[in-house]
C-alpha cells in the first residue's frame, strides 16, 4: 500500500500518478474516509481516556457519590464501544479504498498505456539465420519425446505438460547453472513453500488488481497457490525488524507456479509458453529504501549475465505507466528472441516495489533514530519453460538436434541433445 499520508498532504502527487498509470480512483471519497477515520479515533480515545480517569476516582470517591461516578462511567464505556463499531467499520472502508492505489511510480517511467509505450533499453545478440526452414519447440520436443502434452490433458487438462527425457535433464542443468552463478553474487537459495495464507498472497498487494481471477484456492483452507515464488518470499519476513548492516538480504528461489491464465483464452495456446503450472527461479531483494534503485539495477545486471551466459538474443525494455503492474514502482522486461514466433517475448521481469509490499508486511530496517520500511524488489532468474523454448528454437540444427551452451554443458555432460 502506498503511504496513507499522501492521501491527506499530497494529494496532487496521488492524483498525478493514477493518471499517469490511466487508474481513475476518486481521492475525495478515501480522503473524507480518512477524515471520518481521524475524527473517530480521536473521539474514541478521549473517552477511553476519560473512563480511565474515572475509574481511577471511583475508590477515591465517598461512598455516596460513587453510584453516580460508576453510572457515569459505565455510560461512556457504552458510547466508546458505539463509536469502536462505527470506527472499525471506517476503518474497514478506508482500507479497502487505500488498497486499491497502486504505488507511486518512479520518474523515470515513461508515460504510456500498454505494450506499444515501453521503451527499448538495449539488445544483445543477433537473431539466428537458418539455412533450413526451422521447427518450433513443440514439434522438436514431439519428436524426440520431450514434451507429452496430449497425455496431461487427459490427466490435467488443457495448459500442462509432461516433461520427459533430455528437456528435463536440460532443466536440471538450468538450476545448476542459474544457482552457482546466483550464489557467487551474494544470493541464498531457498526452496519456499507452494502453499501461502491468502491474506499472506493480499499482502503483497496482487489481489485487489485483477490477480485474484489468477490464483488457485484450496477450498477447505483459507490458502493459495503462489503464482510465483515471490508471493511467499515477501512475507517470510513479515512483523520483522532488519539490520541495516545485514542489508541487502538476496535469495534466488526456486519454485513450481501455478496460474490459472484467466484473462488469455485463446492466446499461446501451442506449446509450453503460457502453462498452468511452470517451473521458476525467482531473485528477492531487501534493502534500504535510498539504495533500492541501485539493487534494481543490480538485479537487472544478474539477469543479463545469466542471459548473455546462455548466447540467446534479448533485448531490454523499460515498461511505460501503462503496462506496470500495481505493486512496482518501475518494471524492465527482458524479451528473448523466439525464432518460430519471429519475434521477442517476454521471459524476465524485475520490479522494485519500493515499500508498497513491505508497509502491509510490517517489514522494517533497524537504523540509528527513526526506524524505516525496507524496500522490496524481485526479479526472474528464469522462468524454465519459457528459457527452455528460446534454447531449442535459437540453437536447433537442421537434423533435429539441439546444441547446448557450453555453460550448461558441465551440468548436462553432452554439448547435444536430441542426437540420434
Amino acid at each position: 500500500m502506498i503511504d496513507p499520508k499522501l492521501l491527506i498532504d499530497a494529494p496532487e502527487l496521488v492524483v498525478a500518478n493514477n493518471r499517469k498509470r490511466h487508474k481513475n480512483l476518486d481521492i475525495a471519497s478515501v480522503s473524507s474516509l480518512s477524515s471520518s477515520r481521524k475524527t473517530l479515533l480521536e473521539k474514541v480515545e478521549n473517552l477511553r481516556a476519560k473512563a480511565n480517569e474515572i475509574a481511577g476516582r471511583i475508590p477515591k470517591t465517598d461512598a455516596n457519590d460513587r453510584p453516580t461516578l460508576i453510572e457515569e462511567g459505565r455510560r461512556i464505556k457504552e458510547e466508546g464501544k458505539i463509536l469502536e463499531v462505527e470506527l472499525q467499520k471506517i476503518e474497514a472502508e478506508f482500507e479497502a479504498a487505500w488498497r486499491q492505489y497502486p504505488n507511486i511510480l518512479r520518474e523515470d517511467v515513461p508515460e504510456g498505456t500498454g505494450e506499444e509505450g515501453n521503451q527499448v533499453i538495449r539488445t544483445f545478440g543477433t537473431p539466428p539465420t537458418f539455412p533450413f526452414t526451422p521447427k518450433d519447440h513443440l514439434e522438436i520436443g514431439e519428436k524426440h519425446g520431450w514434451i507429452d502434452m496430449e497425455r496431461a490433458a487427459k490427466v490435467s487438462g488443457a495448459r500442462f505438460a509432461y516433461l520427459k527425457g533430455e528437456m528435463v535433464e536440460l532443466e536440471l542443468a538450468l538450476l545448476q547453472y542459474t544457482f552457482s552463478t546466483l550464489i557467487k553474487e551474494g544470493f541464498t537459495p531457498v526452496f519456499p513453500p507452494h502453499i501461502i495464507f491468502t491474506k499472506a498472497m493480499g499482502a503483497m498487494g496482487y489481489l485487489e488488481h485483477g490477480g485474484e481471477e489468477e490464483v488457485y484456492h484450496l477450498k477447505n483452507d483459507d490458502t493459495v497457490l503462489i503464482g510465483t515464488s515471490e508471493q511467499a518470499m515477501g512475507p517470510m519476513l513479515t512483523d520483522e525488524m532488519l539490520a541495516e548492516d545485514e542489508l541487502p538480504l538476496r535469495f534466488a528461489a526456486f519454485s513450481p507456479c501455478y496460474r490459472r491464465e484467466a484473462g488469455s483464452y485463446g492466446k499461446d495456446l501451442r506449446g509450453i509458453l503460457r502453462m498452468h503450472q511452470f517451473d521458476k527461479i525467482e531473485m528477492f531483494s531487501f534493502t534500504v529504501p535510498e539504495v533500492s534503485d541501485a539493487e534494481h539495477e543490480f538485479l537487472l545486471g544478474a539477469q543479463e549475465k545469466l542471459m548473455q551466459g546462455l548466447g540467446l538474443p534479448y533485448r531490454v525494455m523499460k515498461l511505460c505507466a501503462g503496462d506496470i503492474g500495481a505493486p512496482s514502482a518501475r518494471t524492465y522486461d527482458i524479451e528473448t528472441w523466439m525464432p518460430s514466433q519471429n519475434t521477442y517475448r517476454e521471459t524476465h521481469s524485475t520490479s522494485n516495489t519500493t515499500d508498497y509490499q513491505t508497509r502491509r508486511l510490517n517489514i522494517r530496517v533497524r537504523r540509528e533514530g527513526k526506524n524505516a520500511l525496507a524496500h522490496a524488489l524481485n526479479g526472474t532468474a528464469f522462468a524454465m519453460g519459457r528459457i527452455m523454448i528460446a534454447l531449442i528454437e535459437n540453437n536447433q540444427q537442421e537434423d533435429g538436434s539441439v546444441k547446448v551452451p557450453e555453460v550448461l554443458q558441465p551440468w548436462i555432460g553432452k554439448d547435444q541433445i536430441g542426437v540420434k
